[in-house]
């Protein structure tokens, strides 16, 4: 073979590889030697792999992988075939050069899939978390909630359902000492679309109405457990339904729940 057809034979990347026999490999190096050419091409090689095994994650494949392709595409157009005799050292540089493409390619897929689940495993452990942020909240929501009704100051005040909804029962605890007023309104229904609970903190003689605050969320409160400020002296408690957003004054005939104090 001349210094070109030894070029395109695929010899040069069997010797790159380290895939030829030692009587074989010593004659490249003698052959390197006497051509420039040659050893050019070699120095070619060498650096197209050094690149390739220092792009672990490349940003841009396609850049690094295109001289790849592109000398596999010369090696396969180049192959000289003799007497109908094949060239078994072209075809053996042809597929290493494939194995070696392909071997990148399924690194870069595994890459690609290790991080999708990486990613995957992440949103997963956030959400734990929230949930598990979400029940301890809940759990000294609950805490509290039980202190609170525990209390030896705190008056529990019936609340029975009006003309309008007889069947409606809700109950406040009213602490005085700690202005709060708890409203327990489990046994409400729920109200129609576009209308809120409001509750009132109520002076009996002569009647005086204060609003303590809405009953918001009603439907997505699993417990119906509602806590108030309350900086009122109270003598009774009701609970009207009031269009979205509450009213100045409560609407009478409205009126779903009501009770009184009594020491």
């Amino acid at each position: 073979m001349n210094e070109k057809e030894y070029i395109s034979s695929g010899i040069l990347e069997l010797y790159v590889y380290g895939a030829l026999s030692k009587s074989e490999s010593a004659e490249v190096t003698r052959m390197l030697k006497k051509h420039p050419e040659m050893r050019a091409e070699v120095e070619e090689i060498e650096e197209a792999l050094m690149k390739l095994s220092e792009a672990a994650a490349p940003s841009n494949r396609e850049f690094l992988l295109a001289p790849l392709k592109e000398k596999i595409s010369q090696r396969s157009r180049n192959i000289p075939v003799r007497n109908k005799r094949t060239n078994w050292s072209a075809l053996l540089g042809w597929a290493a050069s494939i194995l070696l493409l392909v071997g990148l390619f399924l690194m870069f897929k595994n890459n690609s899939e290790l991080k999708e689940s990486l990613q995957a495993l992440q949103a997963e452990n956030a959400q734990i978390e929230s949930e598990i942020a979400e029940a301890r909240n809940d759990a000294a929501k609950s805490r509290e909630l039980l202190s609170t009704l525990r209390d030896r100051n705190i008056l529990k005040v019936p609340l029975e359902g009006q003309e309008i909804a007889p069947e409606a029962y809700a109950t406040a605890y009213y602490d005085d000492e700690k202005d709060l007023t708890l409203i327990d309104a489990q046994n409400l229904p729920e109200p129609p679309r576009g209308m809120v609970y409001q509750v009132w903190s109520l002076k009996m003689s002569p009647l005086v109405p204060s609003s303590l605050g809405l009953l918001d969320d009603f439907e997505e409160d699993e417990d119906k457990i509602f806590v108030l400020d309350n900086p009122n002296i109270s003598e009774g408690f009701g609970i009207t339904l009031e269009p979205a957003g509450g009213s100045e004054t409560p609407t009478m005939e409205m009126l779903y729940s009501l009770g009184t104090v009594t020491s």
